[in-house]
């Protein structure tokens, strides 16, 4: 179903791009020579901007890497700006204004954050069984049959009440309070007498 939907797309964006610059030809909006112009100058100034933003989002990465955090953002940021590049070359009005929407930093940043929340995460989540989000089982019974077998819902424990449950079940409600105190090797310590 994917594939279909995809080589639709793929046939229908360039179709739709035909479309437009006849109606631009035949509305006489523009001559047939100033739109080829105008599709030339578009991909060129995209480019241009293609490379500037490429570049910028390069020195990101390697500050992110330099300083040790994961450059999660500069990486999709990369992949926006091969296919705004990929969009760009393409000739057509239609692909030229999606490629200047995945170039442009105000309009990428929303793509990034659409990619991560409903592409990247779940991706990551069905790969790694919701640790590399943290949506991970981390007390509590995930199976809902096993939670009905110990007489409740294991998925609204709180936090109080799960690190007060022993593991028979029973609520222990003793405090132990215990004081220390820091011997250290070197000073004497005092005998002790049994009495």
């Amino acid at each position: 179903m994917r594939t279909r939907t995809l080589l639709v797309s793929l046939l229908l964006i360039p179709l739709v791009d035909a479309f437009v610059l006849v109606a631009i030809v035949g509305m006489e909006l523009l001559t047939w020579l100033q739109t080829v112009a105008l599709v030339v100058l578009t991909g060129l100034i995209g480019m241009v901007l293609v490379r500037a933003e490429g570049r910028s989002t390069l020195r990101r990465f390697q500050r992110k890497l330099a300083a040790g955090s994961p450059p999660t953002d500069e990486l999709l940021d990369g992949g926006l700006l091969i296919a705004s590049g990929a969009f760009l070359l393409t000739p057509g009005l239609v692909t030229d204004l999606i490629g200047f929407l995945l170039v442009l930093p105000p309009t990428r940043y929303p793509i990034r954050v659409a990619l991560k929340r409903w592409v990247v995460v779940p991706y990551i989540d069905k790969q790694t069984g919701g640790l590399g989000s943290g949506a991970a089982w981390t007390f509590g019974f995930p199976d809902p049959e096993q939670a009905a077998d110990h007489g409740g819902d294991g998925f609204e424990m709180g936090h109080e009440q799960a690190t007060r449950q022993s593991r028979d079940g029973n609520v222990d409600d003793d405090i132990v309070d215990v004081d220390f105190e820091q011997v250290d090797d070197e000073t004497e310590r005092e005998p002790q007498s049994d009495s």
